[in-house]
């Protein structure tokens, strides 16, 4: 995959915007403890990607983009808590959840074509 910057990754766009959103859904949201873990959860998934891409290595890119699906995975799990305490309705938590999948998918196939192309 050939790419300038990290901006180019359609991965870390997506990333971008659903922190966006993320930060949107949770406006008034006054549980300020799962606000805080969501909303860094968040900027966390394109942070991670960004960070990974401007590393020398593929190694650590690889490394970097696994920290992001970490990232998604627990903010999946925040979502869940979120929409059970009421905090996020069923339709945004689903389109939510939806969105984090897609993301992990593409940063785990980004993360084998790095690989696949530096094995």
């Amino acid at each position: 995959m050939a790419y300038k910057s990290f901006e180019d990754l359609e991965v870390w766009k997506r990333a971008c915007r659903l922190c966006l959103d993320v930060y949107e859904a949770l406006k008034g949201c006054n549980d300020h403890g799962l606000k805080g873990q969501m909303t860094r959860a968040a900027v966390s998934i394109a942070s991670n990607i960004a960070e990974g891409a401007e590393r020398d290595t593929p190694r650590d890119f690889i490394r970097y983009l696994n920290i992001a699906k970490g990232s998604a995975a627990e903010l999946r799990t925040q979502v869940y808590i979120a929409r059970k305490l009421s905090h996020l309705n069923s339709d945004h938590a689903k389109d939510l959840t939806e969105e984090l999948r897609g993301i992990s998918a593409m940063l785990h196939a980004l993360s084998s074509s790095v690989k696949r192309k530096h094995e």
